[in-house]
């Protein structure tokens, strides 16, 4: 049963910055993309690089989560020897808690690890959307002789103070992390996407825990205390598409952006396909008035009225004389006759009533724009209308974002 890599996906986040998507989901399981769910880019990741050993680390609103994951077949990971586990917090001999941090998670389930006595543990997170070959990192992790490589990219300089920033000498060996610094010496920001040599995480695991001041966390405590004790840190320098989609804006980006040429996000290319648990649904219908550019539609809409620029997600409708453009429909989402909404998401299985106007373009709104979001399940009067930059729950309880 020895497997000599396996990965520890931390999937238990709140997704706060998510506000209405995730108050009943944990934020891996919020739809993308049309058909996909935020999960499915890093399952699908260590699917193509070879990784057949993946424990979820679950924690806020798993339901939908666990669902969705099942036994893994979407993803190749239904294995009698590995496959896919899902791993909550659990009762142990001293009680129960709730995973205090993201390297508490780990070592909350370092029984889990030991089981298959890797070499190695990739540790990743739920919310972000790319493609990258985690055998590649495993292979300069190697070549290395690393303890610990910290994938990382280039971004902007002016962006720099928002990220975890990664100072290299000439080898791409890591001498200082600085979290969020004001002047960044450096334009190379950390991914949250760990290899590490199991036997020395394994300590640093456990003398973190017996550290009551301590976080619990890779980036606050565990990266810097291995830093500050001279372990080999490797940098792994990505150049693809990578996007932190924890915001709303970033969310709705990152669905743009697999709509637009050059962005990097194609998931259309057969080389590394993105897997999905696929839904019961008939083929899309198009009504003889109906109007579609540059848009997505997946299984199970119907269309008959307007969709520009838009992601439709699976059993989707858009009715007779309404538009929308530039906005996510998430599974299930109605927009009725003669409704328009522009420049926003839409939660699973809202209606939006008939003659409703949601959001505007950033030329029109009155106000303070921004992306208009109304939350899964809600039911929208007929004629109702949601300003730019305003969220709306279930409760109709409309508030500024």
């Amino acid at each position: 049963m020895k497997k000599e890599c396996i990965a520890m996906l931390l999937a238990g986040g709140q997704g706060s910055r998510l506000y209405v998507l995730t108050e009943n989901m944990a934020k891996p399981a919020v739809p993308f993309g049309g058909r996909y769910r935020i999960i499915d880019f890093p399952l699908s990741n260590c699917t193509n690089a070879g990784i057949d050993t993946v424990g979820v680390l679950t924690q806020y609103r798993p339901l939908e989560l666990n669902r969705y994951i099942g036994n893994g077949q979407p993803w190749d990971l239904d294995r009698n020897d590995g496959g896919v586990h899902i791993l909550p917090p659990y009762q142990s001999a001293t009680g129960a808690t709730w995973y205090k941090g993201t390297a508490n998670a780990i070592y909350q389930n370092i029984g889990f690890v030991d089981m298959y006595d890797p070499d190695y543990v990739l540790i990743l997170s739920g919310d972000h959307i790319y493609k990258m070959d985690y055998a590649a990192m495993l292979a300069h992790h190697k070549r290395e002789g690393a303890d610990c490589t910290i994938s990382v990219m280039e971004v902007p300089w002016d962006e720099a103070s928002r990220f975890g920033i990664m100072n290299v000498d000439e080898h791409d060996t890591i001498v200082e992390f600085e979290e969020k610094p004001k002047n960044p010496k450096s334009n190379l920001a950390s991914m949250g996407i760990y290899v590490f040599t199991w036997r020395k995480l394994r300590e640093y695991l456990i003398a973190d825990e017996n550290d009551a001041a301590s976080s619990n966390d890779f980036g606050k405590n565990i990266i810097p205390t291995m830093l500050a004790d001279g372990q080999k840190m490797a940098a792994y320098r990505f150049d693809g598409y990578w996007k932190d989609v924890g915001t709303l804006d970033s969310l709705w980006d990152a669905n743009m952006d697999m709509l637009a040429q050059g962005s990097g996000l194609n998931l259309l290319e057969k080389r590394w396909p993105i897997y999905g648990r696929s839904t019961s649904a008939p083929p899309a219908y198009l009504g003889a008035d109906s109007h579609v550019e540059h848009s997505v539609v997946t299984r199970g809409c119907v269309v008959e009225g307007t969709a520009e620029n838009c992601v439709l997600s699976e059993r989707c409708t858009v009715g007779r004389g309404a538009q929308v453009e530039y906005s996510i429909l998430m599974p299930g989402a109605v927009v009725e006759e003669g409704a328009r909404v522009s420049y926003a998401i839409i939660g699973e299985n809202c209606r939006i009533g008939a003659g409703a106007v949601i959001g505007c373009a950033p030329e029109r709104a009155s106000e303070a724009w921004g992306i208009t979001v109304v939350g899964p399940e809600t039911q929208v009067p007929e004629q109702y209308r949601l300003a730019a930059n305003r969220m709306l729950n279930r409760d109709l309880k409309e508030v500024v974002r």
